[in-house]
């Protein structure tokens, strides 16, 4: 049996070169946000780089909810912003049967950038880590090449939660050294979680970061594909 590698890249640069089964992960906030739509009842997500393009699908097709930021806030005409906390006060089944279309500044146009060249995409984070992992290692034949993206602040400069992330992925992927707590002191004392905590912007939830950072809630996986033009998520049950 071939030895499965792990291969590390980060932020928009390392997503375009992204091969293999790519795992692009967005911990802060994209990718904890995407499985509560599923969680909600949603039937597909679709990704969008551009707030123009979203309402370009809300205009053409029935059932369409927008999500997203741009500068981390909530995009003017838009259904839903990018904070997790909003979302599990949401009704159950809020969502059902419905599309969502998502536009986040790093998570978001890192899998646009993957789905290019990767033979496969999956969302990453940390809510969805054993997920994935799982998924991983059952295929048969194993894959040669995992790369793990760790898209950082708004994809252009490195970020713990992240790569704390990527960490743990590989931990589960194939054995190698993690601590969680010490992760944990790395991630709550910069200052991509100290803008939430400090609660002084209404956008950036305190609660954000105390779910961002929940590992392994979700028992399936998020697969990004194009289709029909679109880059679409899908959820795969385990």
């Amino acid at each position: 049996m071939s030895e499965m590698k792990i291969v590390r890249k980060s932020l928009v640069e390392g997503a375009k070169r992204a091969h293999g089964v790519s795992v692009v992960i967005d911990v802060f906030r994209a990718f904890t946000v995407t499985p509560l739509f599923f969680h909600l009842g949603a039937k597909q997500v679709i990704l969008v780089d551009h707030p123009e393009k979203a309402f370009s699908l809300k205009s053409k097709y029935k059932d369409i909810i927008l999500a997203g930021e741009m500068d981390e806030q909530l995009i003017p005409g838009f259904d839903l912003g990018n904070s997790p906390s909003e979302l599990i006060l949401k009704s159950p089944g809020c969502l059902k049967g419905k599309a969502v279309v998502q536009r986040t500044t790093a998570g978001v146009n890192g899998v646009i950038e993957a789905v290019s060249q990767a033979k496969v995409a999956i969302l990453g984070s940390y809510v969805m880590a054993s997920a994935i992992s799982q998924y991983i290692l059952s295929q048969n034949p194993l894959p040669e090449v995992v790369t793990l993206v760790a898209m950082g602040r708004r994809g252009i400069s490195r970020a713990p939660e992240d790569e704390g992330c990527a960490d743990y992925l590989e931990h589960l992927l194939t054995g190698s050294y993690y601590d969680h707590l010490e992760t944990l002191g790395r991630i709550i004392f910069d200052e991509t979680a100290q803008k939430f905590l400090r609660g002084d912007k209404m956008y950036l939830p305190r609660e954000d970061p105390l779910l961002c950072l929940q590992r392994d809630l979700f028992d399936f996986v998020l697969v990004a594909g194009r289709e029909k033009g679109l880059v679409t998520v899908t959820c795969q049950k385990l």
